[in-house]
């Protein structure tokens, strides 16, 4: 018979493909208005979407703790249907947990209210660790300070614009014991704010709450609340948060949670520009703020336009291209959101310095030389992959000045050796970024050769094509330049030339050089690949894979590179086998918010990023973090593109040995691209894995299956043996329905037992970032 699973992927085909066509987004003059407002791919996977259904009105689901003066906490709980209310007396306090990290202002019906001013404390944290009366921390500290919310009247209160929080799954509100002191009251403080993105001199100020310095009532304080409800200011292109342009769905349950995870963080990091920057002490650089110690708030203009993607929901909210060289690919392919992409990378550009050096982010940054050779080199990187998903060709050539100039920049430092030397130590805050550096040549590699293609094929600029031999040269004397940097004892590249390297007093096997030395192609020898893949397998702990440049850290920034590394590397069961181990850990482990991806961890598994002395100051909602909502579509499902757009495109599907189907697919401003792949039988054949593909009219490409495919138009379908060979046939629908059966005989293989990481306490100190 034929499997309800097939049945299913017919029908989606026939019924739903021309009705959603006409919300694909279009790569025309791309806006927030183009994006479509219902799912691209509708189907039972939508289950699995984080983002509410409605964002003006998300209500907690929980009561996690209750102390003190308090009645009938539930009333404002999102079950709750009646006319109750929940009633604080001095002292009362209420923790509520919502269904996910969530962002945005919260407002409270109140529905009675002692005489007088009354003040409700709040504090928010991302982790239930840091659920209590202070806040989890958005900048250097140890603790956020609450905010106190002024109740006078009955009626609807919210807090003001400027105290957004831009994370948060846990809401502390309380009554205290003691009216505040004035200096508690830190959110009446006049200080500057909003300076333009794109203007230096700012000379606006702040709102003020509108409170008065009379505190000093001691009339009996008691507070009725009808109902609490959270306006979500995130992902502002799309009313519906939920009308995802591209899917994903398997066998296996926690990597369906792990996509719809990495997506909807790439929602809660996409942000009104006018609500960015949690970095009060950096921002008084700009905007000369008197903002006291422990506050906060969210009101700096990190962009201009109507939405930015930035590197974390709660902290820092800035435009880095190190964390857009994995939010691009991702928001490409769940929400297209491309907007918020371009207007990030526009605030990079505009703040160009005049050396061709761009900025290490947007910013507050960018006023006062601030730079990485790293994350210079991920600007770049992120205009092939804006490109790449959208074909705006104009935004491109009126950049392609300043991008040339960015990348004769970069270039200049690949020297003699055929390294590249790095003279900036910022990176994404791992210690040792200088010398001759592996990961930034590894990354210089890459960019070149999408250079090339950018100026050969979309620019098509004949001075361009004019340096392609001098650019080639470089691309070759790389190559066997980081062959100094190889320990064949280790069967890994070394950090850099010199004490990090094969033999150095702080020798260094780096999981960021190596895993860029796998997917930029630079390793051109496919033996010395899968060695590299192997011996970065070969060092993962029982929470992840350890990012060895920075002692102590899990970082799912690196590791991300490194899924990408062992698909480079043709070790596809790595890629999933890391992502359900480590990201998997993420959703489930003890003190994460089981709906984002974290920045960070500790080696043991503790939910402390080392990089900061505080753990509070973790972001649990980071993008440079969401790695695997790219690679399970472009390297499991293997749809890639080629030429913007999708025009031409490569699909090469990996269904490993974890999977018994997988499928899914995005949407660009040609139409969709869709896979599907199983695990079956066929009568007197035996098993078999069959493909199914929908590709967009006008677009062509090769399918790796079996053998090697020429495909046009919008269906194909394919069939192999497992058992004897692996050459494919091109079959009909027709066929299929025919002579498929289940595969019941597949089951899942265990995963390895690994030991948990030990932490080096003085190298934990030693590495503490100070600032930003």
């Amino acid at each position: 018979m034929v499997s309800d699973f097939f049945n299913y992927v017919a029908l989606t085909y026939n019924t739903v493909f021309h009705q959603v066509a006409a919300n694909v987004p279009s790569s025309a003059g791309i806006s927030s208005t183009f994006l479509p407002r219902q799912a691209v791919f509708p189907g039972p996977w939508e289950e699995y979407i984080k983002a509410p259904s409605n964002k003006s009105h998300i209500r907690p689901q929980k009561i996690w703790y209750v102390e003190g003066h308090v009645s009938m906490p539930e009333a404002v709980l999102d079950w709750q249907q009646g006319n109750s209310s929940t009633t604080l007396d001095p002292g009362g306090l209420v923790i509520l947990e919502f269904p996910e990290n969530i962002a945005g202002r919260v407002c409270f019906d109140i529905s009675s209210t002692s005489a007088g001013r009354n003040y409700l404390a709040l504090a928010y944290s991302e982790s239930p660790t840091f659920a209590g009366r202070l806040s989890d921390a958005t900048d250097s500290r140890a603790r956020d300070l609450p905010l106190y919310l002024p109740i006078e009247y009955t009626g609807t209160t919210c807090v003001k614009p400027e105290f957004v929080r831009g994370a948060f799954k846990y809401l502390t509100i309380y009554i205290p014991e003691h009216h505040p002191r004035p200096e508690d009251i830190w959110s009446k403080n006049e200080f500057p704010n909003r300076p333009g993105a794109l203007d230096s001199h700012p000379d606006t100020h702040q709102k003020h709450l509108g409170l008065h310095d009379d505190i000093s009532s001691r009339h009996k304080r008691r507070i009725s609340i009808s109902s609490l409800y959270v306006n979500c200011t995130a992902f502002p292109s799309n009313p519906n948060a939920r009308a995802y342009t591209g899917y994903f769905s398997s066998s296996s349950t926690l990597l369906n949670r792990i996509w719809y995870s990495g997506a909807y963080t790439l929602q809660l990091t996409t942000i009104d520009p006018a609500e960015g920057s949690s970095l009060i002490d950096f921002n008084r650089q700009v905007n000369h703020n008197h903002s006291p110690k422990g506050s906060w708030y969210s009101n700096f203009t990190v962009a201009n336009g109507s939405a930015v993607t930035t590197d974390g929901a709660k902290r820092d909210r800035m435009a880095y291209p190190g964390d857009m060289a994995i939010a691009v690919p991702g928001i490409a392919m769940s929400t297209y959101d491309m907007l918020a992409v371009r207007n990030g990378l526009d605030t990079l550009f505009v703040r160009q310095y005049a050396n061709g050096a761009l900025p290490y982010a947007g910013p507050p940054m960018g006023y006062h030389g601030e730079f990485s050779d790293t994350y210079h080199l991920h600007t770049l990187l992120g205009v092939w992959n804006y490109i790449l998903f959208t074909n705006d060709v104009p935004w491109l050539q009126s950049h392609w000045h300043a991008y040339l100039k960015a990348f004769e920049y970069s270039l200049a430092k690949v020297d003699r050796t055929g390294l590249f030397h790095v003279t900036s130590t910022s990176d994404w805050l791992r210690p040792g970024m200088t010398g001759h550096n592996l990961e930034a040549t590894s990354l210089m590699y890459h960019v070149l050769g999408l250079t090339i293609r950018l100026a050969d094929e979309i620019v098509k600029d004949p001075y361009a094509k004019e340096q392609f031999a001098r650019w080639k040269a470089l691309g070759e004397r790389m190559e066997w330049g980081i062959e100094i940097l190889w320990c064949g004892e280790k069967g890994l590249y070394g950090d850099n030339v010199g004490r990090r390297g094969c033999g150095g007093h702080q020798e260094c096997m780096p999981q960021d050089g190596n895993s860029w030395a796998l997917l930029s192609g630079i390793i051109a020898n496919s033996t010395r690949r899968l060695e590299v893949s192997t011996n970065l397998r070969k060092r993962w702990t029982k929470y992840g894979a350890p990012a060895t440049e920075f002692p102590n850290v899990i970082s799912p920034f690196a590791s991300s590179f490194e899924l990408l590394a062992h698909c480079r590397a043709g070790n596809h069961d790595a890629a999933v086998e890391l992502a359900e181990l480590m990201w998997g850990y993420m959703l489930d482990g003890d003190g994460f918010t089981n709906s984002t991806c974290v920045e960070g961890y500790r080696i043991d598994g503790d939910i402390q990023y080392p990089a900061y002395w505080s753990s509070a100051r973790n972001s649990h909602a980071h993008g440079w973090s969401t790695g695997p909502t790219m690679v399970l579509l472009t390297e499991i499902l293997g749809i890639k593109l080629e030429t913007p757009l999708g025009r031409r495109f490569r699909i090469e599907p990996h269904l490993t040995k974890w999977l018994k189907n997988a499928r899914g697919g995005f949407a660009t401003g040609l139409g969709r691209f869709e896979v599907v792949l199983r695990r079956m039988k066929v009568k007197d054949l035996g098993r078999v894995e069959v493909l199914d593909l929908w590709m967009p009219a006008g677009s062509k490409g090769v399918v790796e299956f079996g053998g090697t495919w020429y495909v046009e138009g919008r269906t194909a379908h394919f069939i192999r043996r497992l058992d004897k060979d692996t050459v494919a046939e091109k079959v009909t629908s027709d066929w299929m329905e025919r002579e498929l059966l289940e595969d019941d005989e597949w089951q899942k293989p265990e995963m390895e037992e690994r030991p948990v990481g030990v932490v080096d306490w003085k190298a934990l100190e030693e590495n503490y970032v100070t600032g930003p």
